[in-house]
């Protein structure tokens, strides 16, 4: 199914009382364009969540926001315990190093001054850490978010890109109809130049011609303006345009590149008719040329 670029999609999800919010917002462009808003306890999955979206999306200026709709907790956090052994055993060889010698006889002064350096050990840089299981359970939460949000988007894609790919099919059967109108009128102006010719011709007085010369250049002027190939080509354009429109894949481009080919066809026509009423029907053609354009910038 034809699938349009513009699309929009959400979830929710909750964590540790946490209620985070993930939007999808993706619009035109020629390859995929991520921006990315997540908050920092997600910034290492920013890869992982490029990757998901770029798979998942394939072409678009793709937006994604995170971000926590309402707390009812504070951030949990872990003592590091190796940090502040490592800490622990430094002060130790500190007081070795200057010579102190344990203070108080007793058992019990040492370990009150063992509790009394627990507050300052604590207060060092990586002696607390933001547990790790809660980040792993946030993630796993997330991405199932992510997902959601992104097939919600897909489904939007596919309904728009239904509407555009029903008008740009009726604009194409509308350029077959108006390819076909042009033929006739071609066989009269042919018709109608080679009259015109002979009758200017007759119109010449003491002038002798040369019939087999005259033969020569008349069907030589004739098939430089004969559109027969051009009409040909341009069905098998159009022909091929819709064929495609019934493909799966991705095929924005593909329209795309089709439309140079049409649009190569019809000027050529243009630049060859020599009748006001082909010129009409070609202008229209181009008019409607335009429309199919614009909406196949919209797809997928």
């Amino acid at each position: 199914m034809m699938q349009s670029m513009t699309g929009f999609g959400s979830a929710k999800f909750i964590a540790s009382k946490n209620i985070y919010n993930v939007e999808i917002r993706s619009l035109n462009s020629k390859f995929i364009d991520l921006n990315i808003k997540i908050p920092s306890v997600l910034k290492e999955k920013e890869f992982a969540i490029r990757k998901l979206l770029s798979g998942k999306l394939l072409r678009g200026k793709i937006e994604i926001i995170i971000w926590r709709d309402k707390s009812d907790d504070r951030p949990s956090y872990e003592i590091n315990t190796k940090v502040i052994k490592m800490y622990h055993e430094g002060v130790l060889k500190l007081k070795r190093d200057l010579n102190l010698k344990k203070d108080a006889t007793s058992k019990s002064d040492y370990r009150l001054n063992q509790s009394e350096i627990i507050p300052t050990l604590l207060s060092l840089p990586e002696s607390l850490v933001k547990s790790e299981s809660k980040m792993i359970n946030i993630w796993t939460l997330a991405e199932q978010s992510i997902y959601e949000a992104a097939d919600k988007l897909i489904l939007y894609r596919k309904k728009e890109g239904g509407s555009i790919g029903e008008d740009i099919v009726n604009r194409i059967n509308f350029l077959i109809k108006l390819t076909k109108s042009i033929e006739p009128l071609a066989k009269k102006r042919l018709k109608k130049i080679n009259l015109s010719l002979n009758k200017k011709l007759s119109q010449l007085q003491d002038v002798n011609i040369d019939e087999n010369r005259y033969e020569q250049e008349l069907i030589y002027y004739l098939e430089k303006l004969d559109i027969t190939e051009e009409i040909v080509r341009l069905k098998s354009h159009l022909s091929f345009f819709i064929e495609s429109t019934q493909n799966t894949n991705p095929i924005g481009k593909k329209l795309g590149f089709i439309c140079q080919e049409i649009g190569r066809e019809i000027n050529t026509l243009g630049s060859k008719a020599s009748d006001s009423k082909m010129q009409k029907i070609i202008i229209q053609m181009k008019d409607e040329l335009e429309k199919i354009k614009e909406q196949s910038l919209n797809i997928l």
